[in-house]
């Protein structure tokens, strides 16, 4: 028993000194021996047994030769981008956007097309056509991947394999539902609420980077508010954490009493791309279908629009100042159809307004420079940080 002991300890050392040289060598690129030694504060004689099995394992490859001093040359090694794949979706109403990324992140292969998401086999088919065509042109089978991420509206109840509060998602709130999602891609997936996962895309590429404390607002087809504090994701008891759509905002608003408020939440109900074109409707504005005419109308000078846009902004104001009483932010991130809306008519009024309303300086608010890629960039930080741990994993269990 002692020596068993003795043998899992040896193990688990072995385990977590790889993992320290392959995430060295992931954050630095092409390195040294030495350099590894020197910034993980390992041996150079463990370092060099943490290289030789990471290549064995197919996980790290050398790259060249880095002349040092007295003419020696170092084996320069880099993370082998074919070791892992991560598939990443953002599924939405009316769209999904999918990527394959290597292990490095770098993407073989995207593709946007209109959601099927009406029929939740319908939605399942289309993404495993989709995984199957990325996958094929990156030279890989569908089975090579090594993690799906999903983001979708609504929360995740791994109890249920239920998506709660998605009703833009039709048939996912069923029992095991989730589970469909199992034999797209791969044999590991997480499905992660889509607009936590855009925080996390602005917070590894976007407005975000270096921001301890921010919120990513998006406005759209719904609303819901991912939250980074302390540098990370915030979710909350339930995983519900930035569902805003559910925010007293809107009370005396004549769209309050409709149907939709109730199953939507009353902030989605008025704020969201539905509630600015019937509000513009009901001001009497004609010939508007979507947000984007309103706004363009607006711009153009019209009265009733911009009656309609100046109910947005004081709705936006409204569940802002909420938001900055409570979480603080240094950064306010604009996100969706809605928020995306230039400075001149959304931004700078809704900053103007949070100033009467917030009695100490208000958070700097900027609309987001990834657009609709948040979501997706989001999946695939997500899902490279967890491929990584996999492949690590795969590797140790084999021997």
């Amino acid at each position: 028993m002692q020596t068993t002991a003795i043998a899992s300890t040896t193990s688990m050392l072995r385990v977590m000194n790889e993992r320290a040289v392959f995430a060295e060598t992931f954050r630095r690129g092409a390195v040294s021996r030495p350099e590894l030694a020197q910034h993980t504060g390992l041996s150079k004689p463990t370092v060099a047994g943490a290289l030789a099995n990471l290549e064995r394992a197919g996980l790290l490859r050398q790259v060249g030769l880095r002349a040092g001093a007295a003419g020696r040359s170092a084996v320069l090694y880099e993370v082998r981008p074919e070791a892992g794949w991560v598939f990443a979706v953002d599924v939405g109403r009316s769209y999904v956007r999918v990527a394959l990324a290597d292990l490095v992140g770098r993407i073989a292969a995207r593709k946007d097309e209109p959601s099927r998401s009406l029929r939740a086999r319908d939605l399942v088919a289309q993404l495993t056509g989709l995984a199957e065509e990325l996958a094929e042109s990156a030279g890989i089978r569908r089975d090579d991947i090594t993690l799906a991420v999903f983001g979708t509206p609504g929360i995740h109840d791994k109890a249920t394999g239920t998506l709660h509060l998605a009703p833009n998602l039709p048939g996912w709130n069923r029992r095991g539902s989730v589970e469909r999602l199992a034999g797209i891609a791969g044999r590991t997936y997480v499905v992660e609420n889509d607009i936590d996962l855009a925080a996390v895309g602005e917070a590894t590429y976007g407005l975000g980077r270096g921001v301890r404390h921010f919120v990513y607002v998006s406005v759209g087809t719904g609303t819901g508010m991912g939250i980074i504090i302390d540098g990370k994701l915030y979710r909350g008891f339930r995983g519900a954490a930035g569902e805003i759509g559910y925010l007293p905002v809107g009370e005396d608003d004549p769209l309050a009493g409709e149907p939709a408020a109730r199953r939507r939440g009353l902030f989605e109900s008025v704020a969201s791309a539905d509630g600015v074109v019937a509000m513009a409707r009901r001001l009497g504005l004609t010939g508007v279908n979507t947000a984007k005419d309103v706004f363009d109308a607006a711009r153009a000078g019209d009265a009733l629009a911009r009656r309609a846009v100046a109910r947005e902004v004081d709705h936006l104001s409204h569940a802002l100042a909420g938001i900055t009483a409570v979480l603080d932010p240094e950064l306010v991130v604009l996100g969706g159809g809605v928020g995306s809306q230039p400075g001149d008519l959304l931004t700078a009024p809704v900053a103007e307004r949070l100033r009467d309303l917030v009695a100490l300086r208000p958070p700097r608010i900027e609309v987001s420079t990834l657009g609709t890629d948040a979501v997706l960039l989001g999946a695939l930080a997500v899902g490279l940080n967890d491929a990584r741990d996999l492949v690590l994993q795969s590797a140790a269990a084999a021997g």
